[in-house]
């Protein structure tokens, strides 16, 4: 491992350099991967694996007939490299299980029954494992229990691979049965596409993704925009011109230059005036959320944010209260100015 300083704090980290994709080959030679779940991760984790010439298969129910013809599409041959889930988890060594957190209580009894001695039960996700009184997901004994989390979608997981880059991923064990779990997971990782990966535990993975996706990843940057916008737009701006201050400017600008070089490079690189403000008002920001976020950490290391997870998710009417939700969202003015700035945008590249 290398010893990276961040911000003043030293971290053990397994970069492709120490872990080169000839060596995950080495671990991996005789294991066969199943990745269960065409949706989200699984698509993009499969594809850089084969791409990276390891011996991968897909388990998805037919009964989703969408991401079953998705996995045709994408090569996955049916009887060859695609399998219902029980079939291809028996055939495998490794099971990577990347269905929905809501769908993994569902699937688990079917999978668990289909597991072998010696297998590498494998998430990118500690929801199931850290939460198993809520959700039923329990372990045997006699497999590893293994965690890569990339900390990006799967889009990303695999646009980053086919641009030669990756995505960081934290990693886990939560069971080592083999002797073997922390090599098998290191291999995993780089043969996904992983930039660098960093240890974690499944319970710190799950409290700190539930936490982010909430907060500043989705919840908090919706909110965000969402409130300004409104202000502008009350106070005489124009739709276009509330949105360009709102989300453009951040998303086509802004960010691009915070990811190269950090958030005080981009300070320094802009206007004197809005850098004066933003020194001024950030400090004000963060105490007026920091009570936010102190409730949403707890309600996340309680359960409590997995109860609301499994209980909505689990509703029959489900799929039409988030459809009504994101259409009230999408049919909002400000997201529909959105759609014209980006027509407006693309019509000049």
């Amino acid at each position: 491992m290398a010893k990276i300083n961040f911000g003043g704090v030293t971290e053990n980290v397994v970069t492709r350099e120490e872990f080169p994709i000839k060596k995950a080959h080495e671990v991996l030679k005789n294991e066969t991967i199943a990745v269960i779940g065409y949706g989200v991760q699984g698509p993009a984790q499969s594809l850089n694996m084969r791409d990276n010439g390891f011996n991968v298969i897909i388990g998805q129910s037919y009964d989703f007939k969408q991401d079953w013809d998705r996995a045709v599409k994408d090569g996955w041959v049916p009887g060859e490299t695609l399998f219902p889930i029980g079939e291809a988890t028996r055939k495998a060594t490794i099971i990577q299980y990347l269905v929905s957190d809501a769908a993994q209580r569902i699937v688990w009894p079917v999978l668990k029954k289909c597991l072998n001695k010696g297998n590498a039960l494998y998430f990118s996700h500690g929801f199931s494992i850290t939460y198993m009184e809520q959700t039923g997901v329990v372990p045997p004994d006699n497999v590893d229990v293994i965690l890569v989390a990339p900390k990006g979608s799967g889009l990303s997981v695999r646009r980053n691979f086919l641009a030669g880059s990756g995505i960081n991923s934290s990693y886990a064990v939560y069971q080592d049965f083999t002797g073997r779990a922390e090599e098998r997971t290191l291999a995993i990782g780089i043969a996904i596409g992983s930039g660098y990966l960093f240890p974690t535990t499944f319970q710190n993975e799950v409290y700190s993704d539930l936490t982010g996706e909430r907060g500043v990843l989705m919840g908090a940057i919706a909110g965000i925009m969402e409130a300004q916008y409104k202000v502008l737009r009350e106070n005489g701006h124009s739709p276009s011109e509330a949105f360009n201050e709102t989300v453009e400017e951040l998303t086509q600008s802004l960010i691009r230059l915070v990811d190269e070089n950090g958030m005080d490079w981009m300070y320094a690189n802009c206007s004197a005036t809005a850098q004066r403000g933003a020194l001024d008002w950030r400090h004000k920001f963060r105490e007026a959320v920091l009570p936010v976020f102190n409730d949403l950490y707890e309600s996340v290391k309680t359960g409590n944010e997995t109860r609301i997870v499994l209980e909505r998710t689990g509703s029959e009417n489900y799929k039409s209260e988030l459809e009504a939700e994101l259409r009230e969202m999408r049919e909002s003015e400000m997201w529909q100015t959105g759609v014209q700035v980006r027509k407006l945008r693309s019509s000049r590249e």
